[in-house]
């Protein structure tokens, strides 16, 4: 009962022809497959705590700069314009962008990059197989299985990133699994890689509004972004009397349709050229979902500037590199003394991965509590 099902384009994600969940379970009378997964993932207590977890400004920043759980909102509002446009399953755009940064540690990407330091002799520490092992193993809900128990197709989205030898162990354990792809050099669903891009569009405009707004960023250092300045140009000459916040806004608002409009524009031409015929036959296509050569280069001048002007900002970098510190504090505290974790963490088997999987769960401000807690520290005095 999908609501659109009708509309669906041939290649698209058919959630009636779905591969189905680890666990089988009969079908909801309501819902699709897809949307039961997208209403789980909605309802999990990790997806709940992406309100206080990093995108680029450590969350007692300030209440106005977005946090893992907005920016997930904001992927599948544009995944969703685009999958309808393109006739691709809306609902399982949904599911994938709302699930993609559930294994997102603290700290942002300082906190990714501190568990992979201290996981380097075990195996390592990645947010996209972070994700995968909240939806599959570490969410506790069910009465029969652990995890979420969703759809190979939700879970192939998941999974973005990932290396051959972890895609040969994940494949080991569930043979022709999600992790196939890595080995035989296929494509996720179109559904996946529109997700893909609509987190790429999603970070790259709303990192622009956030570094303005929190004074790092500067119109004048925009103008010489030759994507950015565009727009400017345009509103600035549409409404002459614009400044500051709406200035930005309308300028931001057109960057945003354009390359919205772009990725339709370049996807749809794509696949008018290949016409494949189901869904498998788009994932053994080259990758179909993205922008034209033009816009593509500029969406990367973007990120670079982006990269080097916020991201590496001396007032960014010295809020990541405490949050990196106190990410491998916790770390050693909770390895030295397991009982400082809940029991079904301090009982694991294997406990450097436990250690690492109750870290990677924690909000920004339980972190920073955590760590005061246990070395008598205040890392962020004004947290």
């Amino acid at each position: 009962m999908s609501g659109h099902a009708g509309a669906l384009a041939p290649y698209a994600c058919d959630p009636a022809r779905s591969r189905g969940r680890r666990h089988a379970e009969p079908p909801a009378p309501t819902r699709n497959d897809h949307q039961r997964d997208r209403d789980r993932i909605v309802h999990s207590t990790a997806f709940r705590r992406l309100v206080y977890k990093t995108q680029v400004f450590l969350n007692h920043e300030g209440d106005l700069f977005r946090t893992r759980l907005t920016h997930s909102l904001e992927v599948a509002q544009l995944g969703r314009s685009i999958a309808r446009t393109l006739r691709l399953n809306e609902d399982l755009v949904e599911a994938i962008a709302l699930a993609h940064d559930l294994g997102h540690t603290p700290f942002g990407h300082a906190g990714q990059d501190a568990l992979d330091e201290c996981l380097r002799g075990h195996g390592g520490f990645e947010h996209n197989l972070q994700s995968l092992r909240v939806v599959d193993r570490l969410e506790q809900r069910y009465p029969d299985f652990d995890g979420l128990n969703l759809t190979f197709e939700t879970r192939e989205g998941i999974l973005k990133h990932c290396t051959r030898r972890r895609a040969e162990e994940l494949d080991a354990r569930e043979p022709g699994g999600v992790a196939r792809r890595f080995l035989e050099g296929t494509q996720p669903s179109l559904e996946a890689q529109l997700v893909n891009v609509a987190d790429e569009i999603a970070y790259s405009a709303h990192d622009i509004d956030d570094g303005v707004r929190s004074g790092l960023l500067t119109l004048e250092q925009l103008e010489a972004v030759p994507l950015v300045a565009r727009y400017l140009a345009a509103a600035r000459a549409d409404h002459p009397r614009l400044a500051g916040r709406r200035l930005l806004f309308e300028t931001i608002r057109r960057l945003l349709s354009q390359l919205v409009y772009d990725v339709i524009d370049h996807t749809g031409e794509r696949l008018r050229q290949l016409a494949p015929v189901d869904a498998d036959a788009a994932r053994r296509a080259p990758p179909l979902v993205g922008f034209g050569e033009a816009t593509r280069a500029e969406v990367v001048a973007l990120k670079r500037f982006l990269f080097q002007a916020l991201y590496r900002h001396p007032q960014v970098v010295a809020k990541t590199n405490a949050g990196r510190q106190v990410v491998r504090e916790l770390y050693a505290a909770y390895l030295a003394a397991p009982s400082e974790m809940p029991a079904d963490y301090a009982q694991a088997v294997d406990l450097p991965r436990a250690v690492a999987d109750y870290i990677a769960g924690m909000t920004d401000r339980f972190a920073l509590r955590e760590h005061q807690r246990l070395t008598g520290r205040a890392v962020f005095a004004d947290a």
